[in-house]
């Protein structure tokens, strides 16, 4: 059975006689079906009857359905309701508005509406680059998606897809104090976004691509990257990449190794693979090794091939080596999954390089499971938070669009991401790495100030900022 989880959290009311032991029976049967007991808490007691809410985690819709049924069938106890706390907290959104300033008298509306914001209007008129300090320029992300792509789902189209972008959304205001809108784009053609993208341009300070699938990612980037005066960031790739730099950089500080000497493996030969392997590439990395379903990306290769794998072709696997995934992986130092669950194998994790580096972070489940890994690498990680080690893009993409913003850069450039690595790898101190403890928790709160002023230094840096002092933490002009 999977290990119960917040995800499926179910908050249980039951009413039952207050009678000695029962209490006791309810919980056991609870642990005994597999459930985590969080809470338990009175809503009401009446005559010899009471009411109390349970909050159980449970590993699956399924595995939640069968605690219901066997409570249900306990004669001596009624199941009032069945509330999934997940959903719960979905309701209505996660994200809303809220007012700036306050409008209270005919002043404060004649200042913030008409008449007095014509002469707003006509100030940036004369200079546009003053919407960037007068307007929610200066501090807005869009976080654009057309749903094909969505974490392990798939296609599911632009409605599907809002949940996750609210919750993007929700993690910039938390983390990085930057406000972020949700736009879901009800098209998957690359140029009726790019198109869409541009007309939106004007309203935000920078834009945050998720879940496109690849390769047309990729292009969309790009071509948005070239033809926008803000910046523009795949955080599945780019995000991705900027954490596992970071979280490679300390695993190295432990096994001793060097970059230049590594040879890496790495499954997923999408746009965050390739993401990762640019950004390895500039940290000294050239053994890099990318595969797909078919096996090792190389030259020459027709079968399966896009643009991204195009690339890859000309740009990683030195050696040329072709075959499977378990073959590439036979003397690898690293191992890197983003790709799909239980790809890989205990004798493939036997056969790599001793003091081994695995990152597995397919999502939910990874390539390899850590007990399963673990007894023969060096360091493992994944992208779940219920293990050591978790390698998630909160820890990058607030603090680098704080910077981006508090700059007002222009675009994102590789030394910016690099930099973000770095103060992110620099976040745990050298006497403080552990094989368990490589990298920061997304609950640290020391992590995105740190990026956000290495990224706004790099962006001054490379000539890419408006700014040459960097507003705010908060987003408050200087």
């Amino acid at each position: 059975m999977k290990v119960p989880s917040p995800s499926y959290s179910l908050t249980l009311r039951l009413r039952y006689p207050d009678h000695p032991g029962l209490l006791g029976k309810i919980t056991s049967l609870l642990g005994e079906s597999g459930g985590y007991i969080g809470a338990v808490d009175i809503v009401e007691v009446r005559g010899n009857q009471i009411v109390r809410d349970f909050t159980v985690n449970t590993s699956d819709v399924a595995h939640g359905e069968s605690i219901v049924a066997k409570l249900k069938a306990e004669t001596a106890i009624e199941v009032l309701k069945v509330s999934d706390r997940t959903f719960l907290m979905h309701l209505g959104g996660k994200i809303e508005v809220h007012s700036r300033i306050p409008v209270k008298t005919r002043d404060d509306l004649s200042m913030a509406y008409t008449p007095g914001v014509a002469r707003v209007c006509r100030a940036i008129y004369e200079d546009p680059d003053a919407s960037f300090s007068l307007t929610i320029r200066r501090n807005t992300v869009a976080v654009v998606s057309d749903g094909s792509a969505v974490l392990g789902l798939g296609n599911i189209g632009p409605k599907a897809a809002m949940p996750v972008m609210e919750g993007k959304a929700l993690l910039f205001k938390e983390f990085g104090g930057v406000d972020a809108f949700p736009i879901c784009l009800d098209t998957q053609d690359v140029e009726r976004i790019i198109e869409t993208v541009k007309y939106l341009a004007p309203t935000f300070g920078g834009v945050n691509l998720e879940d496109i699938s690849a390769p047309r990612c990729v292009e969309i980037e790009e071509r948005l990257s070239r033809e926008l005066e803000i910046p523009v960031f795949h955080d599945d790739q780019h995000g991705t990449a900027v954490v596992v730099v970071a979280a490679l950089t300390n695993a190295l500080k432990i096994t001793g190794k060097s970059a230049a000497n590594l040879k890496v493996t790495i499954s997923g030969a999408g746009a965050a693979g390739m993401a990762i392997a640019k950004l390895l590439k500039l940290i000294g990395i050239s053994n890099i090794i990318c595969c797909d379903r078919v096996g090792a990306i190389y030259r020459g290769r027709t079968d399966g091939m896009n643009p991204v794998k195009e690339w890859l072709t000309t740009n990683t696997n030195p050696e040329n080596v072709k075959g499977s995934l378990s073959e590439s992986m036979r003397g690898a130092d690293v191992f890197v999954g983003v790709s799909a669950a239980g790809l890989v194998s205990v004798a493939d994790v036997k056969s790599m390089a001793k003091d081994a580096i695995v990152f597995a972070l397919a999502n939910p489940d990874p390539e390899i499971m850590p007990e399963d890994a673990g007894p023969h690498v060096k360091i493992m990680a994944t992208g779940r938070s219920d293990y050591p080690n978790q390698i998630n893009n909160v820890l990058c993409f607030p603090g680098l669009f704080r910077g981006l913003l508090d700059v007002r850069a222009k675009t994102v450039t590789d030394k910016m991401k690099l930099a973000a690595a770095q103060a992110i790898a620099g976040t745990i101190a050298d006497n403080e790495l552990l094989p368990d403890y490589i990298i920061p928790s997304v609950f640290n709160r020391k992590v995105a100030p740190l990026v956000a002023q290495a990224v706004a230094k790099a962006a001054v840096e490379e000539g890419v900022a408006r700014k040459q002092q960097p507003t705010s933490s908060a987003g408050g002009e200087s």
